[in-house]
């Protein structure tokens, strides 16, 4: 079972930090991680410790606190922020250094006027000095999207000799479609020798939608670590929604994977995260939108009050939420409005429910949404004319 587990790296505090207007201090960071680690996270990635003196003192300040899960810092292949990270992960219980650099020709041409040769020397130097910190060391091969395959298992091989326990694979610009980024973790995995000395992890971004399916086609070929964030938030587009993965794995058994998350407490973390970065979760955001387990349209409320399998594949209790909800707008039909009634007290019989349905008909068609308040109004007007 084991090879079966896909562990889940958070990085809401540093990816999903970087988010215009989610600067989060260290105080908020520390009780972001402690409830993080509750949830069941395997890795949390604090921060980039050089980046700032703030960000070295939560790294460092995590690194005191969790004591289950992995707390992980962020480097580039530069030997002071090596040595940095190392310093403000001193009193981490399970430590990891994540360091890297660019592995496309793009990167290698534009953003550091260099050659793969000089780029393989870059990676290996900076695994080495990592791994005499640190026993794990995750190595990201930056915009490995857009990476030539032969060079990017060449890279990967080398930093995994040189001591990488995890070689990061992220589609960066999040240009990959589902089938291309699996093919990639299974080019990676049937031709690095020394594969079997690593995981292989999934880090994507979701420029055109693809992130979260990106990440699953990635741990399907192979990969065993996601890196994700709580409500996808995270740099342009964002990054692989946790909540979505968590929930995908969980909905399909047939994959043979599994995560520690308790999915239970993805609705309650996924407001927590909202409410400290001050950053709304749209409401159709799938899992732990305000709408991903409402109903409003007569035929999907009319299945659903006769079993609610037949709308929601997800039982709102599992992630945490109360119940289902029935929206009701001039869409909706008589079983809903019907049920509504009964919810607030109301006992109709067929003819007075098509008496009222005309006249709510009415009222939905001037407003957005019918409320308790206005089903009273009118079953009082039915009641008095009874």
């Amino acid at each position: 079972m084991a090879d079966k587990q896909v562990f889940i790296f958070d990085t809401t505090l540093r990816d999903g930090e970087q988010v215009p207007g989610c600067k989060l201090n260290t105080k908020e960071k520390i009780e972001l991680a402690l409830k993080l680690e509750t949830l069941g996270v395997d890795i949390i990635e604090a921060g980039f410790p050089i980046s700032s003196p703030g960000d070295f003192e939560s790294v460092n300040q995590i690194s005191k606190v969790i004591k289950n899960a992995t707390v992980c810092g962020l480097t580039r292949a530069v030997q002071k922020d090596i040595e940095v990270a190392a310093e403000a992960l001193k009193p981490a219980v399970r430590p990891r250094i994540h360091t890297g650099i660019g592995s496309s020709d793009n990167h290698i041409k534009y953003k550091f006027n260099s050659t793969r040769e000089e780029i393989l020397e870059r990676a290996v130097k900076a695994v080495k000095l990592a791994r005499n910190y640190v026993p794990d060391v995750e190595f990201y091969a930056e915009d490995a999207g857009r990476a030539d395959l032969q060079f990017l298992a060449q890279l990967t091989e080398a930093v995994i000799a040189a001591g990488a326990t995890v070689v990061n694979v992220p589609d960066t610009t999040g240009f990959c479609l589902p089938h291309q980024y699996a093919e990639k973790m299974a080019y990676l995995m049937n031709n690095v020798s020394n594969i079997d000395k690593a995981i292989l992890s999934c880090h994507c971004h979701n420029d055109l939608g693809l992130a979260t399916a990106n990440s699953i086609a990635g741990a399907i070929a192979g990969a065993r670590q996601i890196e994700c964030t709580i409500n996808g938030i995270g740099e342009r587009a964002g990054n692989t929604s946790l909540e979505e993965v968590v929930m995908a794995i969980r909905k399909h058994p047939e994959l043979g994977l599994y995560t520690n998350v308790d999915p239970k407490q993805l609705l309650p973390m996924s407001r927590l995260v909202s409410e400290t970065m001050r950053m709304v979760v749209q409401p159709n955001k799938a899992v732990v939108g305000d709408n991903a387990f409402s109903h409003s349209s007569g035929i999907h409320q009319d299945g659903f009050l006769k079993e609610a399998t037949t709308y929601e594949i997800i039982a709102p209790e599992e992630v945490g939420a109360d119940t289902s909800k029935i929206v009701l707008t001039a869409r909706s039909g008589r079983s809903a409005l019907a049920y509504r009634f009964k919810n607030l007290g109301y006992s109709f019989d067929r003819n007075q429910v098509d008496e009222l349905y005309e006249r709510f008909l009415q009222l939905a068609d001037s407003k957005k949404e019918v409320e308790d308040a206005d089903l009273k109004t009118l079953a009082e007007q039915v009641v008095v004319t009874a």
